[in-house]
């Protein structure tokens, strides 16, 4: 943990005596017992009691037993015995009461090798170590002994989990040596040092090695460093070939100089994401609150024109009625007149009896009464004219007030159909056709035509604008789309290297090795197993990059289709068969990733990927990851600095 390079609970200058030490650890060991301090907050979770000032107050049970191992062994003057002697207490306190309940602490043999030493030692790296003196056997004129497996297996047992061991032959056979392999990680030079503890603590380090000179058939073991790799013999040749030299100090710089180019890399473009980002959203609102006053703007016109309409048609219906009333009103009086004619008539028919005189008067009447029948008539055809001429004038007026509302319709059809705008401009041009008809001589009328030819040509340059927008927007859109897909292809260079428990880069299709070296196991026993799984799993290799098999079948789920894997196919049943389920699952795993991922190149893919939750990472997740990888890299600088 890198807050163990570091500790900032306070120290005197003085260094105390091992006695002075050694009587302040019981007596802070039993204060620890007695409860005094408190050291486990929960199952999980402990913290260090001696060290309130510290920064980080949460320790899972190994970093605190770590932390308080580093304390206790330093050798900085700064250090004064009560401090150290604190430490050392809940070392003892942690291994004897707390191991218990919260299970046996991993060996912590990298941090007393990091205390112990300046980090300027040659190691040969990736971690090395060496046993020699392994039993080996004449046979048939050569030497032979266990495989490397077994060896393997044992050191396993032990707890150091070599990744392989490399029996070395010569011309003579099996030379008696070999070569462990352990992880590049700190995990892995944690398990090299705990190697070579275990050896130096039974007698049989490289010291040991050097001195005894009746070695028995004892198996002496160490990690690798410069003296080794430098040595002119088969173990120095085989170093040479498979590693080189470094230091600590080396590999810890590296690791930051990578981890701090990835991050600000990544930080860089984070940012130019954020601005592009904000630039768009800008935009954005510009664009929303252009097209929201270009809509209300619209309405208004849209009600306009209802208001300006509906007083044409009112205007019209008025002018109607009183040419209407004005004809029935010139009837009335012209069959009032012919009545008063006729009863005139009657009178004077009465008094011809009586007086020739009256009947002359009564004659020139009714000659008088036919000029006058004679302009009745006259006037009957001129109100027959007019009647005519006002239900002419009402047809063209219901006609054309029905070819009016069949441009309404049509209008109203082209709403639905065009952007908002375009609704906008036919609307005013129906209008105008309107005014056309009901009002040629009219200036305001032709004042307002001239507005609205104004308009529509402001309407249409708008328009084109807001398409040239929104055209530069999509654009935009996909360039940032492929910005995100160069980031994360960069994020997945950057991850390769590096090993993780949470986000990392993980091989899409990608065989797994040990089903099919614990199916070996099984079936032909240690001997031989590793070469044989290696074997089959290289054949199954080929077989999952043979385009030509393709062992799929479609099933349709909730009206989708899917591929799933033909549990009838004949390899898959013969795998199934002889190789057992383990391996099987191994193979479909494989293909289903494949089929996913590259279905159409059928080779392995590499995919950000979260290894907690099994299942593919997002790109905030992986630069969160690196950012906090970078922050701990840079605190635990600081702590180096300091201490």
């Amino acid at each position: 943990m890198e807050d163990d390079y570091m500790d900032q609970s306070s120290g005197g200058d003085t260094d105390g005596s091992d006695s002075e030490v050694e009587e302040y650890v019981e007596e802070s060991y039993e204060q620890l017992k007695g409860g005094k301090h408190r050291v486990k907050l929960s199952e999980e979770t402990f913290t260090c009691p001696f060290c309130p000032n510290k920064k980080k107050q949460d320790y899972k049970y190994k970093d605190l037993l770590q932390h308080a191992t580093m304390v206790g062994k330093s050798d900085s003057k700064k250090r004064n015995p009560k401090d150290k002697a604190n430490h050392l207490a809940l070392v003892k306190f942690l291994e004897k009461d707390i191991a218990q309940t919260s299970g046996p602490s991993k060996p912590i043999d990298e941090i007393d090798r990091l205390a112990d030493h300046d980090g300027d030692e040659m190691f040969v790296w990736p971690w090395k170590g060496i046993v020699v003196n392994l039993p080996i056997e004449l046979k048939d004129g050569r030497y032979v002994g266990k495989s490397g497996s077994n060896m393997r297996d044992q050191l396993t047992a032990r707890g150091f989990n070599p990744t392989r061991v490399v029996p070395l032959w010569n011309f003579r056979g099996h030379s008696g040596s070999a070569i462990v392999e352990f992880n590049k990680g700190w995990e892995g030079f944690n398990n090299a040092m705990s190697f070579e503890k275990a050896y130096e603590a039974d007698h049989h380090g490289k010291r040991d090695w050097k001195v005894v000179k009746d070695h028995k058939s004892e198996i002496y073991g160490w990690v690798a460093r410069a003296d080794d790799y430098q040595a002119l013999n088969i173990i120095g040749e085989h170093l040479r070939k498979i590693g080189d030299l470094r230091t600590v100090s080396d590999i810890m710089a590296e690791e930051d100089r990578k981890a701090n180019s990835l991050v600000s890399n990544l930080a860089s473009v984070i940012e130019v994401k954020k601005r592009h980002f904000e630039e768009m959203e800008s935009k954005f609102i510009e664009t929303e609150s252009s097209l929201s006053k270009l809509i209300a703007e619209k309405d208004l016109l849209h009600q306009s024109y209802n208001e300006d309409l509906k007083k044409i048609q009112v205007g019209a219906r008025e002018h109607f009625q009183k040419i209407f009333n004005d004809h029935e009103k010139i009837k009335l009086r012209l069959v009032n007149e012919k009545k008063e004619l006729e009863l005139r008539g009657q009178e004077l028919e009465k008094r011809e009896v009586y007086n020739e005189n009256e009947r002359k008067k009564v004659s020139e009447e009714m000659e008088q009464n036919a000029a006058r029948n004679s302009l009745l008539q006259r006037a009957s055809n001129e109100q027959k004219k007019a009647d005519e001429s006002v239900m002419k004038l009402a047809e063209d007026q219901k006609r054309e007030k029905e070819e009016l509302h069949k441009k309404i319709i049509l209008l109203e059809k082209q709403l639905d159909a065009k952007q908002a705008v375009e609704l906008e401009i036919e609307r005013l041009r129906g209008q105008l056709n309107v005014m056309k008809h009901m009002g040629d001589d009219d200036l305001e009328v032709m004042k307002k035509v001239e507005d609205i030819h104004k308009n529509l040509r402001e309407k249409e340059e708008e328009l084109d604008d807001l398409e040239s927008l929104n055209q530069t927007l999509v654009v935009q859109e996909r360039k940032s789309n492929d910005e995100l897909q160069d980031a994360r292809k960069e994020l997945i260079d950057g991850l390769k290297d590096l090993s993780s428990a949470h986000i990392g880069v993980k091989r899409m299709g990608e065989l797994e090795n040990k089903p099919f070296l614990d199916a070996m196991k099984r079936k032909y026993g240690e001997i031989d197993a590793e070469d044989r799984s290696s074997e089959m799993r290289s054949l199954w290799e080929e077989y999952l990059r043979d385009p030509n098999w393709h062992p799929f079948k479609i099933v349709t789920v909730n009206r989708k289709s899917k591929g799933i894997i033909d549990e009838n196919d004949e390899k898959l049943k013969g795998l199934k068969r002889d190789m057992g389920e383990e391996v099987y699952n191994a193979v479909t795993t494989a293909l289903i990733e494949i089929n996913d991922y590259n279905p159409s190149g059928m080779y392995i893919t590499t995919e950000l990927w979260n290894f907690t939750e099994g299942r593919k990472a997002s790109l905030q997740e992986g630069v969160s990851y690196l950012l906090k990888m970078w922050d701990a890299q840079r605190d635990a600088q600081k702590r180096r600095r300091v201490v």
